[in-house]
């Protein structure tokens, strides 16, 4: 067991999450934290650079990046050691999480290191809570595999989740990771969150039927997918989905309304919902 109270001794590794779009996010505990270390190692010297450089802020950098994390952590571990502070910074939000920075941190706490966090800017909060779904349990993915079958594998191994999901997915491969959720998840409620905190932030909200089909060259920026998670609905059987179709006509709809209102309730894909309506006595 290891218990370090933090800020017993002025070697501190702070961990500083940055803003993720808009400069405002940067809290003044952040500001502070920065302008008072020795040094700021970074994943990009350059953006940091020019991030504290808004602050008037300017300090010695190191460069900590995914290609060269285990080196550099010995370097920082050494200056640690000597008696110096140390602020983490990534590119934007927390590092760490989707960002380099694990590495550094658990080699700190190996060497018995004080490590903060200093609060901040984070992405998939914002677009947990701004989803509409579910918020009780939730489950932080990250980025999927950008090879399809691998992409494909990781959706099947977390289909059967009752929590709801969160990834993160880039511009260039929004339009097919959306389609393999769709096909493997099934017609679940989702969201899209992009742009967050910047002047374009929009939220798209609907099912992965509808969000597979946006044009994706109106999808720009880093975005957050957040699913709904498994509604226990392969339980439901042939003659349970008849019943809940039978309902919805009793009510006066349409056919094509009972599929897409069955079909959307229970995240079930259209087709199959066609299949067994088209088995219905009318």
């Amino acid at each position: 067991m290891q218990r370090i109270k933090s800020f017993e001794n002025d070697a501190i590794l702070y961990v500083v999450a940055t803003p993720i779009g808009n400069l405002k996010e940067l809290s003044l505990r952040g500001q502070e934290v920065l302008s008072s270390v020795d040094f700021v190692a970074s994943e990009d010297t350059r953006t940091t650079a020019s991030l504290l450089k808004q602050f008037g802020i300017s300090k010695p950098s190191i460069s900590c990046h995914e290609h060269n994390e285990q080196e550099a952590s010995q370097k920082i571990i050494s200056l640690l050691k000597e008696g110096k502070s140390i602020a983490l910074t990534s590119d934007a939000g927390y590092p760490g999480i989707s960002d380099p920075g694990a590495i550094l941190i658990r080699h700190c706490i190996e060497n018995d290191i004080p490590v903060s966090i200093i609060n901040g800017a984070n992405a998939f909060i914002p677009a947990l809570v701004g989803s509409g779904l579910d918020t009780t349990h939730f489950y932080f993915h990250g980025f999927l595999n950008s090879k399809r079958s691998t992409r494909r594998r990781e959706l099947e191994e977390n289909k059967s989740r009752k929590e709801t999901m969160i990834f993160y997915e880039s511009p260039h491969r929004i339009e097919e990771t959306l389609l393999d959720m769709y096909e493997v998840l099934g017609n679940r409620q989702a969201s899209i969150a992009r742009e967050i905190t910047k002047l374009h932030e929009e939220y798209i909200r609907g099912s992965l039927e509808e969000l597979s089909s946006i044009d994706p060259s109106s999808l720009r920026g880093e975005m957050v997918v957040v699913v709904e998670g498994n509604k226990d609905i392969k339980m439901l059987t042939e003659d349970d989905i008849k019943s809940l179709l039978e309902e919805e006509l009793k009510q006066g709809k349409t056919l094509k309304d009972a599929i897409k209102e069955v079909s959307k309730a229970y995240s079930l894909k259209k087709n199959i919902v066609y299949d067994i309506a088209t088995s219905l006595k009318r």
